[in-house]
């Protein structure tokens, strides 16, 4: 049985306007009375994001102080994951007819995210997607799960999910992050870093996954093309 394990922010839903919406949120909210501020450009903004450029050097750049900056980071911290802003999220271009192309295909299809269930549920919901992922396959926090980095927390979620999950004979990971490859790699599995979220390519390739592709239908079509390989030549 072949099996992809997928993140689901960047291969399947673009978060971008979300956390470009809080960050526009958050520097209104912090900045003083008629103080300057240069709000950044969406893409100005994502591209730092992107980069892995600190929530305080961010904050920064757009006319903070640094006693600011910690505000700013405080608050976006405490607000990105708030219900208000969930309906920001939309599909990532192509995501839907990649996760056809997989059912159609007989593809074991799990999702592995660091959102707590209340996220995912919202997205499920309003786009329709628990009918690609059935509730034992799908692996994300509790609503009240302390997080402590995405890095550390997710290779804890793959371990779970290698010991639920029935056994398969090939068995992929799909994501845009350094936490994502890092759970693949610890638990032998080979990893696809999508150029499609919140990592560019060069923050990727630090991390060395054994592909990196432009985006979750390219991750799909290199896994399929994989699997009809005959034995030996991969």
């Amino acid at each position: 049985m072949l099996r992809i394990i997928t993140d689901f922010d960047g291969p399947i839903m673009d978060v971008s306007e979300r956390y470009y919406r809080v960050y526009q949120f958050c520097l209104q909210e912090i900045r003083r009375p008629s103080q300057p501020v240069r709000e950044l450009s969406k893409a100005e903004f994502w591209q730092m994001k992107r980069s892995r450029i600190s929530e305080t050097q961010i904050a920064m750049a757009s006319g903070l102080d640094e006693l600011q900056a910690q505000e700013f980071s405080k608050l976006r911290r405490n607000t990105v994951h708030t219900e208000p802003y969930f309906q920001y999220d939309h599909l990532a271009v192509g995501a839907v007819d990649t996760l056809l192309k997989l059912q159609e295909a007989g593809v074991d299809l799990a999702v592995m995210t660091m959102r707590r269930v209340k996220e995912l549920d919202y997205a499920f919901q309003q786009y329709d997607l628990s009918k690609f992922f059935p509730e034992n396959r799908c692996y994300c926090l509790s609503n009240d799960y302390v997080k402590t980095r995405d890095i550390d927390d997710k290779p804890l979620l793959m371990a779970r999910a290698l010991k639920e999950l029935p056994a398969a004979t090939d068995t992929w990971m799909v994501g845009d992050t350094e936490a994502d490859i890092t759970a693949a790699k610890k638990h032998g599995i080979k990893a696809i870093a999508v150029e499609s979220g919140i990592r560019d390519r060069a923050q990727l390739e630090f991390y060395q996954p054994d592909f990196i592709v432009k985006n979750f239908s390219a991750a799909v079509d290199l896994v399929l093309e994989q699997a009809l390989q005959p034995t030996g030549t991969r």
